[in-house]
């Protein structure tokens, strides 16, 4: 397993992965920003830093995160959530099939491990609430307006 800790607007990223794919990404308050980046991380490090500049909506790069067979199928779920849209926990259940399950798909979306590629910021409560976001809720929110910018109407 190879890491690799990059600077982002939300703090330092770290990303671990190998020749099979990304397995974890996330973000921490401190750290100290990589020399140097391992080749099985660059297209992690590319696709994520245009992320941050706006210039990319879904990543292509492969992913190997470590989890139960019930958070890989979560996990898949949030992959369908388009850039820009939320969708709350009851939804996320219902499409899960299985409307009784939220708590569960609450918990399994709080031990995704891809910090933005598997886009578990995109879920909020059913009263349209930040809920529960384990990079905290000042992230969340930032996420959401960085993917949904409010544009400014003309008052002319």
């Amino acid at each position: 397993m190879e890491t690799v800790y990059i600077k982002t607007p939300l703090g330092i990223a770290t990303i671990t992965g190998d020749e099979n794919g990304i397995s974890v990404i996330s973000v921490s308050d401190e750290g100290t920003v990589s020399a140097e980046i391992p080749i099985v991380l660059l297209e992690a490090v590319l696709q994520l830093n245009d992320y941050f500049e706006g210039k990319r909506i879904h990543f292509d790069f492969k992913l190997n995160p470590k989890g139960t067979e019930f958070q890989q199928k979560v996990w898949k779920s949030l992959l369908e959530i388009p850039y820009g849209r939320t969708r709350t926990y009851l939804e996320q259940s219902k499409i899960m099939g299985d409307v009784k399950a939220i708590r569960a798909v609450a918990s399994a979306n709080g031990k995704n491990p891809l910090w933005i590629v598997v886009p578990c910021h995109r879920v909020i409560g059913t009263d349209g609430s930040l809920t529960g976001y384990a990079g905290g809720l000042w992230r969340k929110k930032w996420l959401l307006e960085h993917e949904n910018p409010t544009t400014q109407q003309s008052l002319f």
